[in-house]
């Protein structure tokens, strides 16, 4: 950790800085004034490569929740921290039996919307381009490079088209709670970085991540995207811990990334992101915060189809991801 909770959180690329306990505070009471309506807030989390469970729930059930879109990663663990809601998913299931690409993104947030999830934190394994990102460190994630290329992205399409904006993909109320719990677990986070999302499943040639270091991009997975845009259109506020694994293969004193090495870090790594969510959920909002770049709002001005042209079938399947506007 690079100083007191209270410092800055600076953005990638010059991007828009907020600190965690004087601008959280301004942002609390801007919505107050504002008499802005907070529901209640059910926190999911997305476990990536080594976090295939969440131990410390409490009441803990699984549910196999069905979705229009397909047949999610796995079933929906159900549970409380501290008498927060909690719901997790495993994103590559028990015994990693899914690739990346192999991954049903649509059901997995689907599914989570259906289970009420209104913020969603995502844990997941990267390689990194900066030195001063060495394996073990975890990164509070604010903007993303996609570079998939075999993946539905997005709900909407023929019957019902929508843009949504992701100029702030990630929310800035999750990441200052995400960093002041890990100051209090005592877990260095790197805060900010850009995140770009290879397709995968292998890893980057030596031109590629030599390409992505020169671009300036900070850590590379293979799972973010489209996971945060489709967060987005299901207005689900949305945050990323990156956690470093390797340096990829641009490091001169460094082999080429192997998944050897890779699991060796892992299991250090997600003993941390345990520890980093326990603390995350005790300390977390039992009302749900209305995000400051509107995330939770997304849809708001994102239809463009008229409402006469819209097709049936899609608004059916759409009944969860889009049910507060389209009902509207």
């Amino acid at each position: 950790m690079r100083g007191p909770v209270n410092e800055v959180i600076g953005g990638a690329s010059g991007l828009p800085k907020f600190s965690c306990v004087r601008c959280a505070g301004m942002l609390n009471r801007g919505y107050q004034e504002a008499g802005k309506i907070m529901t209640k807030a059910v926190l999911g989390i997305i476990g990536g490569s080594g976090i295939y469970d969440l131990p410390g729930l409490e009441n803990a059930r699984e549910e196999a929740m069905a979705s229009p879109w397909g047949e999610p990663s796995a079933a929906l663990c159900h549970g409380t921290i501290a008498g927060l809601p909690i719901v997790f998913l495993s994103r590559h299931d028990k015994g990693h039996r899914l690739s990346p690409s192999d991954i049903n993104y649509r059901a997995n947030i689907d599914v989570l919307k259906r289970a009420g999830v209104t913020d969603l934190v995502s844990l997941s394994a990267c390689g990194s381009f900066k030195e001063e990102l060495p394996p073990g460190t975890f990164v509070l994630i604010d903007q993303f490079v996609d570079r998939t290329h075999r993946r539905e992205s997005s709900f909407f399409g023929k019957g019902c088209v929508a843009h949504v904006s992701m100029a702030h993909p990630v929310s800035p109320r999750l990441r200052l709670h995400l960093a002041a719990a890990a100051e209090a677990e005592g877990i260095a986070v790197a805060h900010g970085g850009i995140y770009v999302c290879m397709e995968g499943p292998q890893f980057s040639s030596y031109a590629e991540s030599m390409t992505y270091k020169n671009l300036g991009y900070s850590v590379i997975g293979m799972t973010n995207m489209p996971e945060a845009k489709l967060a987005r259109e299901a207005e689900i506020c949305y945050a990323s811990v990156a956690m470093v694994t390797d340096f990829d293969c641009w490091h001169p004193d460094h082999d080429a990334v192997t998944v050897q090495d890779i699991i060796k870090v892992l299991t250090s790594n997600a003993d941390k992101a345990k520890g980093l969510v326990a603390r995350f959920a005790r300390d977390f909002p039992r009302e749900h915060e209305p995000c400051p770049v509107g995330s939770d709002r997304a849809l708001d001005t994102a239809l463009i189809t008229a409402p006469e042209a819209r097709d049936p079938v899609l608004l059916k399947k759409l009944d969860a991801v889009a049910g507060r506007i389209l009902r509207a």
